[in-house]
């Protein structure tokens, strides 16, 4: 498995803020060949709770709970590497669609954002909101393209 940051992790410790964790992330998932996805933490209700962790289980597409957040690391390979062949003038083999409100941002390498009509090319420091469409992603280089994402439960009125 591929090493990814650290994560740490803070709270209350003797009644003053503490570093509670510092460890590199445990949770990180091969899901296709290259495609590394940790889900880094998640609230399981609104408002937060601060007090306590529930791990998930990762999952390609992401299950958040309802009322729900996922902060999610996302390393992407190049399309040639999973093996994906878009043809032309039929949907992505990835498109995909959730009922969440996602902030994301491009850490390194670059990635292609797919719609249903249109794509545009994301590159360090872009940042997508995703808001519950089908889309897809495709990374037509030839290095991984790393992804930060937060997962918000979200419903399409």
């Amino acid at each position: 498995m591929k090493s990814i940051p650290r994560r740490v992790v803070t709270g209350i410790k003797n009644g003053k803020s503490a570093i509670i964790q510092d460890e590199t992330v445990q949770n990180a998932v091969d899901h296709l060949k290259g495609l590394l996805i940790s889900d880094i933490w998640n609230t399981q209700e609104t408002p937060a709770s601060l007090d306590n962790e529930k791990r998930i289980p990762n999952t390609a597409f992401p299950q958040t709970p309802k009322n729900g957040t996922y902060f999610r690391y996302v390393s992407i390979p190049p399309d040639a590497d999973l093996g994906i062949t878009a043809q032309p003038g039929q949907p992505h083999p990835l498109m995909h669609q959730t009922d969440t409100l996602d902030y994301i941002i491009i850490l390194s390498g670059e990635l292609y954002l797919i719609m249903e009509e249109g794509e545009t090319l994301l590159q360090p420091g872009d940042i997508v909101i995703q808001r519950g469409t089908n889309h897809a992603w495709s990374n037509r280089s030839d290095q991984p393209c790393i992804q930060l994402a937060v997962l918000i439960d979200a419903q399409n009125n």
